[in-house]
C-alpha cells in the first residue's frame, strides 16, 4: 500500500517555533511530528510513502532520506507552487496506480488505518473521509453522513451559527486513482472545498467513517502544548523513546545518559530526553524536556514543553509554556502561562515574561526586565480578532494605538499597493486616536487613505462606492459599553467585510509579516470635500418627494447625540417634514447608552410625541444604522412589530415582491407576504448575511428584529436615516399612520431566552438536535430551527460568547414559553447544567 504525506505547510500559526524549521519537523515528545505519522503508516502495513514538500524541503528530506531506517521507501515531490491540498496530490498521480491514503504530516493520531481501508473496500467507495468528533468544529470542515456512511453534505469552517454537527473532516482520506482525474493540473485545488463537492455532485461513491481513537490537528501554539499533555496523560498511543520509571506519584521516561538528582521532585508524567540533567530540589510536573537540557537547582517546570539544549537557571519558574532550541533562562526568572520563547533566546536573571507573550528567535530579555508584549509586535495575542461587531476591545488597553497600527498594516498587506481605502470615526476622541493609528498602519504598506473624519456609518459606506475605494474602516465607541471600541471593516461595495476576508486579516496579523514599502511608496492622505453632498443627493433621488410633501408629517426625531445630526436636518426641509429634534448635536460623552438609558430615551421620546400631538417618533443610534419607532399614541414598537409594519407597507406598495428577513423573524411576515402575493427569503442572523442578500437585489426590503433595515434600491446596507424617510414615504402613499398599520397585523407570541453553553459543547448540542428531531421539518441555515404545528423553536449558538439563544414562536405566549423551557431542560441535560 502507498500513502501520500502532505508536508508542505508553512506553519505560520506555530510561529515563532517554525521560524527555523518546517512544521513537520517540530518535535512532539522529542521526535519530529512527521516521524509519528511515518511510524503510524508503517505499523498499518504501508510500504511506500510519497512525501509532498514545499516549504524548507531540505530539512525534511535530510532527516527522513530514503526511508530505509523505518523499513520503508520514501519518494519526494516538490511542487513548484502552492497548489492546495488536492492540487498538490495531483502531482503524485504517476506514482498512484491503486488505492492510496492521504494524510497530513502535522496531525497527531492513532487511528486504525487498516480498519479505514477495510471500510473503504466494503463500501466500494471512490473516496472515504476519516471523520472525528471535536468540541469546537469551527476550524474544520463539517461532514454529514447517512446511516450507511454515505456523505450527504459539507460545510467548510463554519461560524457558530452555521454549526450543525461536531463531526469533522480529519484530512485523512482513502482514495481511488480515478478521483485524481477530477483535479485540474497545475491549479490551486482543495479536497474539501473543491474536489469532494464535485464528486458528490457527479454521483461518485463518497463515504465518511467516524474513526475511533485520538486525533488532534496541531493548528496553533496552544494545540501544540495540549497535544503533549494528551500524550503524557495517555490519551494517544505513541512511541515514547527511553526507559520507563513508574513509581507512586510519578511516571517518568528517561533517555540514555539522563541524570536526576535524588532530591529532585518529579510528579505526574515527565519525559526526559537523552543527556538531560535535573538538579537538586528541582520540581517537574507533566512536562517534556528535550535532549541535553540542563535544569538547575530549585527550578520549577509545570505543564510545559522544552526543546533540546536548553538551560533553566536556579529557582526559575516555567508554567504552561513552550521553549525552543537552545533557550537559556536565568536564575529566579519567570516564564508565565501561554508564553512561547523561540530558538536561541536569553532570558536574564529575575526577568519575567508575562502570559501569552511570544519572543522571536535570538532575542535577549535583560535581567530584571518585565516583558508584557512580544519583542517584535505581539501586544495582543488572541485566537480570533473579529466578532459580531468587527474587532472589539477595551479602549486604549486592548485596542491600543500600537495594536491599531498593526491591524492597519495587516489589512493593507492584503490590498494592492497604491489602492485607496476610506477611514472614518464617530466623533469620540478615543475613536479618533485609533482611527489615526489605523491610517498609519495602512500608509506604511503603500495604501492611500481618504480621511472622512467623523461621519455617520451609512455615509462612510456610500463614500467607498462613490470614491471607488478598495474598502474602508470605521472606528466607533461601542453603543453598549463606554469602555469598548469597535473597528468595523467594509469591502469595496461598502458592505461588511465577509468572514473569509476577516480571516485573511487575522492570518496576516498573527503571521506578523507585513508589507513595508520604501519611503517614496508610503501612502498619502486626502480629504474628499463633497462626500456629504453626494449622500444627500442620492438620498433624495431615491424618495417620492411629492408624496412626502403632500403628507405634511410632524414627527419627533431623537438623533442620539450622533453623527446623523450632521446629515438629516437639512434633508427634512426638502422632504416637507416638520421635525421636533432631540439631542441633535454631537456629544462624545453620550454616544454610548446602557440598556436602561436606551429605554429611558425611548420613554421620553414617546411622551413628547403624545404631548406635541405628532404623527410618530423615531430614535436613531449614534452610528445612524438602527432605527426605533414610536406611534402617535406613544406606544413603543418592539423590533418584531416594527419589522412587521415596514414589511406590510413595502408589500402593500409593491405586491408580488420579495422581502428578506433573518431566521429569528416571526412567521407573521409570511402571512403578510401571502396576503400581497409576495415571498419571504430567510437569511442568517448576521448583518453581513443580510447585506449580501440585499446586494442581490432580489428582495425589495431586508430587515431584522434588532431595528436594522435595508432598502436595496438606495443602498445594500443598514441605514437608519434612509429607513426613517422611506417609512414616512410609504405611510404617505398609504395615507396612514403607524398605529393604523400596526392594528392591521395579527401578532404571534415570541419568547426569547439564552442558556450558558461551553464553547466545546456547541457542536455536540447542534448535532443532538438534528439527530433527535429528524422527523420534524428542520432548517439549519443558522443554528437549528425546528418546526411544529403552528409553532417553531430556534437554537442559535452565539458567535462571541459561550451562549445558546433559544427562540420560540407560537399562537400563545404559554405555548411558546413551554417550548423554550422544554429545550432549555433538554439541552441543559446534554451539557451537564443543573
Amino acid at each position: 500500500m502507498k500513502a501520500v504525506i502532505m508536508a508542505g505547510g508553512f506553519g505560520t500559526r506555530l510561529r515563532p517555533l517554525t521560524m527555523n524549521i518546517p512544521k513537520p519537523m517540530v518535535p512532539v515528545i522529542n521526535r519530529p511530528i512527521m516521524e509519528h505519522v511515518v511510524e503510524l503508516l508503517k505499523n498499518h502495513g504501508f510500504k511506500e510513502l510519497i512525501v509532498l514538500l514545499y516549504f524548507q524541503p531540505e530539512a525534511i528530506q535530510n532527516y527522513f532520506q530514503d526511508g530505509k531506517r523505518w523499513g520503508l521507501r520514501i519518494d519526494y515531490i516538490k511542487p513548484e507552487a502552492d497548489f492546495g491540498t488536492a492540487g498538490s496530490v495531483k502531482k503524485a498521480q504517476p506514482y498512484l496506480e491503486d488505492t492510496f491514503l492521504v494524510i497530513s504530516a502535522d496531525v497527531l493520531t492513532d487511528f486504525d488505518l487498516e480498519a479505514a481501508l477495510r471500510f473503504h473496500k466494503e463500501k466500494k467507495s471512490s473516496a472515504t473521509i476519516l471523520l472525528t468528533r471535536v468540541k469546537d468544529p469551527r476550524a474544520y470542515g463539517i461532514v454529514i453522513t447517512g446511516e450507511d456512511g454515505r456523505v450527504l453534505s459539507f460545510l467548510e469552517k463554519p461560524t457558530w451559527g452555521e454549526v450543525f454537527s461536531d463531526t469533522v473532516n480529519t484530512g485523512i482520506y482513502v482514495l481511488e486513482p480515478e478521483v485524481l482525474e477530477k483535479i485540474p493540473p497545475d491549479y490551486p485545488f482543495d479536497f474539501s472545498k473543491d474536489l469532494f463537492p464535485i464528486l458528490l455532485k457527479e454521483g461518485f461513491s463518497l463515504h465518511g467513517l467516524i474513526a475511533p481513537g485520538y486525533w488532534r490537528d496541531i493548528g496553533n501554539l496552544e494545540d501544540y502544548r495540549l497535544a503533549h499533555m494528551d500524550v503524557l496523560h495517555g490519551e494517544v498511543n505513541l512511541k515514547v523513546e527511553g526507559t520507563r520509571i513508574n513509581r507512586v506519584g510519578m511516571d517518568v521516561w528517561v533517555g540514555e545518559g539522563v541524570k536526576i538528582h535524588p532530591r529532585a521532585r518529579l510528579r505526574g508524567t515527565v519525559i526526559l530526553g537523552e543527556g538531560s540533567q535535573v538538579g537538586e530540589g528541582a520540581y517537574l510536573h507533566d512536562s517534556v524536556i528535550g535532549p541535553r537540557t540542563v535544569i538547575w537547582e530549585g527550578a520549577q517546570i509545570t505543564d510545559s514543553v522544552i526543546w533540546s539544549n536548553c538551560e533553566i537557571g536556579k529557582d526559575a519558574r516555567i508554567k504552561k509554556a513552550i521553549l525552543g532550541y537552545g533557550v537559556k533562562v536565568g536564575s529566579i526568572a519567570s516564564i508565565q502561562e501561554g508564553s512561547v520563547i523561540a530558538d536561541g533566546c536569553l532570558i536574564g536573571n529575575k526577568a519575567t515574561v508575562s502570559s501569552g507573550v511570544r519572543v522571536w528567535p535570538y532575542k535577549h530579555v535583560e535581567g530584571g526586565a518585565y516583558l508584557t508584549g512580544s519583542l517584535i509586535w505581539g501586544d495582543r495575542w488572541t485566537r480570533n480578532l473579529f466578532g459580531n461587531y468587527g474587532i472589539t476591545g477595551l479602549a486604549n488597553q486592548e485596542i491600543t494605538p500600537e495594536f491599531a497600527a498593526k491591524v492597519g498594516a495587516a489589512y493593507g498587506t492584503l490590498l494592492k499597493k497604491g489602492q485607496a481605502v476610506i477611514s472614518s470615526y464617530d466623533g469620540h476622541r478615543a475613536s479618533r486616536l485609533i482611527h489615526r493609528s489605523l491610517m498609519a498602519g495602512l500608509l506604511s504598506t503603500g495604501i492611500n487613505v481618504y480621511d472622512l473624519g467623523q461621519v455617520a456609518i451609512p455615509v462612510a459606506r456610500q463614500a467607498i462606492v462613490s470614491l471607488e475605494a478598495a474598502g474602508g474602516v470605521h472606528v466607533r465607541k461601542s453603543p453598549f459599553n463606554p469602555q469598548v471600541i469597535d473597528i468595523k471593516f467594509f469591502d469595496e461595495t461598502g458592505l461588511d467585510l465577509p468572514p473569509v476576508r476577516e480571516k485573511a486579516i487575522e492570518n496576516s496579523y498573527f503571521r506578523e509579516e507585513f508589507l513595508r514599502v520604501s519611503p517614496e511608496e508610503v501612502g498619502t492622505i486626502s480629504f474628499p470635500s463633497r462626500i456629504l453632498e453626494y449622500y444627500q443627493e442620492s438620498f433624495l433621488h431615491a424618495l417620492n418627494l411629492d408624496a412626502l410633501r403632500d403628507a405634511r408629517f410632524k414627527v419627533v426625531v431623537d438623533y442620539g447625540f450622533g453623527t446623523a445630526s450632521t446629515v438629516l436636518p437639512m434633508l427634512f426641509g426638502k422632504m416637507g417634514v416638520e421635525v421636533v429634534a432631540l439631542n441633535a448635536y454631537l456629544d462624545e460623552r453620550k454616544i454610548t447608552k446602557s440598556e436602561e438609558e436606551y429605554e429611558e430615551a425611548l420613554k421620553t421620546l414617546a411622551e413628547i410625541v403624545v404631548s406635541l400631538k405628532c404623527n410618530a417618533g423615531f430614535m436613531l443610534d449614534a452610528g445612524a444604522e438602527k432605527l426605533f419607532l414610536v406611534d402617535d399614541r406613544g406606544r413603543i414598537l418592539s423590533g418584531d412589530e416594527s419589522l412587521a409594519c415596514i414589511a406590510y407597507l413595502v408589500l402593500k406598495a409593491q405586491p408580488g415582491k420579495t422581502i428578506a428577513v433573518p431566521v429569528t423573524a416571526s412567521s407573521t411576515l409570511e402571512e403578510i407576504a401571502r396576503s400581497f402575493e409576495g415571498r419571504v427569503i430567510y437569511t442568517k442572523t448576521s448583518s453581513s448575511a443580510m447585506m449580501l442578500e440585499a446586494k442581490k437585489k432580489e428582495a425589495v426590503f431586508v430587515g431584522e428584529v434588532k431595528n436594522g433595515y435595508i432598502f436595496p434600491e438606495f443602498q445594500p446596507f443598514t441605514d437608519g436615516m434612509f429607513a426613517l424617510a422611506k417609512i414616512l414615504e410609504l405611510l404617505s402613499l398609504e395615507k396612514a399612520i403607524l398605529r393604523e398599520v400596526s392594528s392591521l397585523i395579527k401578532p404571534r407570541a415570541m419568547v426569547r431566552e439564552h442558556l450558558a453553553c461551553p464553547w466545546e459543547m456547541k457542536g455536540t448540542v447542534i448535532r443532538r438536535l438534528l439527530e433527535e428531531n429528524a422527523r420534524n421539518k428542520i432548517v439549519a441555515l443558522d443554528g437549528v430551527k425546528i418546526y411544529f404545528d403552528n409553532s417553531w423553536v430556534l437554537v442559535l449558538p452565539d458567535k462571541d460568547r459561550p451562549l445558546l439563544h433559544i427562540n420560540a414562536e407560537a399562537d400563545t405566549e404559554e405555548v411558546a414559553r413551554r417550548l423554550v423551557e422544554l429545550y432549555l431542560k433538554e439541552i441543559s441535560s446534554w451539557i451537564g447544567v443543573k
